[in-house]
């Protein structure tokens, strides 16, 4: 079925992304924070995630960690879609950059990519996944 998760906590933006993403036929869920993100893969577990790392209660981090430890979900599509733009500011938030490349399949700085750029990444992934 073409299910994302957009994990986000910017509304303006993730309204704009489920407006796009449902335009291209995808059926999309949605969470606040990396809890609501986890209690929505349990249930309903998605063909892709969109995720961002800076969110209120459990963040982005968890949930690509999280995600990766369960064998059911490795293979789970993850584009981090955040406004830490460079090493340092990700570093400072906490996490290496070599490990959110290990955990996720792509990563775009917000401001760097419009959303029709995202809206390509996540057709591209969600193209990728069902060759496999």
């Amino acid at each position: 079925m073409n299910r994302v998760l957009i994990v986000e906590d910017e509304k303006p933006l993730l309204l704009a992304l489920r407006d796009n993403l449902e335009s291209e036929g995808l059926t999309v869920d949605f969470a606040s924070n990396g809890e609501e993100a986890m209690e929505h893969i349990k249930e309903n577990t998605p063909d892709l995630i969109l995720l961002d790392l800076l969110m209120p209660k459990k963040d982005g981090f968890y949930v690509l960690e999280e995600v990766r430890k369960n064998p059911a979900w490795k293979d789970l599509p993850i584009i981090v879609l955040s406004n830490l733009g460079g090493d340092v500011q990700i570093v400072t938030a906490g996490a290496d950059f070599s490990e959110i490349a290990m955990y996720a399949n792509d990563y775009l700085v917000k401001s760097q990519h419009p959303i029709e750029e995202v809206i390509k990444k996540v057709k591209e992934h969600m193209a990728a996944k069902l060759k496999v």
